[in-house]
């Protein structure tokens, strides 16, 4: 490969790794149920449509207590799929209020959308199995106020 060549090839892959690791603020958010805080994660914050389109895409890991939080404008049913997630992954879509409505399972590579079962301002995905492991269930709340 000439010299010239080999320059386009790495300017393409350092510009795709410069994407995939755009850093996002990282809040430590807490859940509770009856005024307790039953479990806290440090999630990255994604806003932008950009950074809700890449999620956790292309990661190979992500520990317990570690997530990512997508904020919405406005109240939606909201759909995800796995395309280019590399780990199995637990979403829980919120209410405008914080209030958890669904918590679903998701899978490494499926296509087949997930969706709210109803209009939600937030989803939270974190390790799969992170929720039941913790307690947290649906109807509890999220204290999304140092999100906004």
């Amino acid at each position: 490969m000439n010299s010239r060549r080999l320059a386009v090839v790495l300017f393409i892959i350092l510009s795709f790794t410069s994407c995939n690791s755009q850093k996002l603020p990282v809040r430590e958010i807490s859940i509770e149920r009856e005024g307790q805080t039953i479990a806290s994660v440090k999630a990255e914050v994604a806003r932008t449509q950009a950074q809700r389109s890449e999620g956790l895409m292309f990661r190979e890991k992500l520990s317990d207590g570690y997530g990512m939080i997508f904020i919405f404008e406005t109240d939606q049913i909201l759909s995800f799929w796995m395309k280019n997630t590399l780990i199995p992954l637990s979403i829980a879509f919120i209410a405008a209020d914080g209030r958890i409505i669904d918590i679903k399972s998701m899978y490494p590579k499926d296509e087949n959308t997930v969706n709210s079962s109803r209009s939600c301002r937030y989803a939270l995905e974190v390790p799969l199995g992170w929720f039941s492991r913790t307690g947290v269930k649906e109807g509890d709340i999220v204290k999304i106020e140092n999100l906004l």
